[in-house]
């Protein structure tokens, strides 16, 4: 058994070439092999968002506070609020953040696939995320 106390692993800003805005991750945990689960908790600061990626796998959301969106390619966007449970299947092409005027944090989870949880992809537009695209 490994016991990670609370605080014993440091949040870390989110890449900038993956995220827009301010975004903020609290790992949770990166089994190790044969596991493949990775959870992390990200929060959004307003206007925030991922870029457009896939996961192998898929993902899952959890949406522990405030309110967001989300939009799968080709499809419109989508509120999401505290409470929600979010279901990305495999290769879906996907974003996700807060919304305009609120933060948002869910907890992501996703399994990895030869080490790979997630191919990241363009960034998401301003007038994708207006959803005037």
């Amino acid at each position: 058994m490994d016991v990670k106390t609370c605080g014993s692993i440091p949040s870390r800003r989110a890449p900038e070439e993956w995220f827009t805005g301010t975004v903020w991750q609290d790992p949770i945990i990166q089994a190790p092999e044969p596991a493949r689960l990775i959870a992390t908790t990200v929060h959004f600061e307003p206007g925030a968002r991922t870029a457009w990626h896939t996961h192998p796998l898929g993902q899952t959301l959890y949406i522990v506070s405030g309110s967001g969106l989300a939009q799968v390619w080709g499809e419109k966007v989508r509120t999401i609020k505290a409470g929600d449970v979010v279901w990305i299947p495999p290769g879906e092409k996907h974003w996700h953040g807060a919304a305009p005027a609120n933060r948002m944090s869910h907890i992501a989870m996703q399994e990895a696939v030869d080490g790979n949880a997630v191919d990241w992809m363009e960034k998401v537009s301003d007038q994708q995320y207006s959803g005037q695209d």
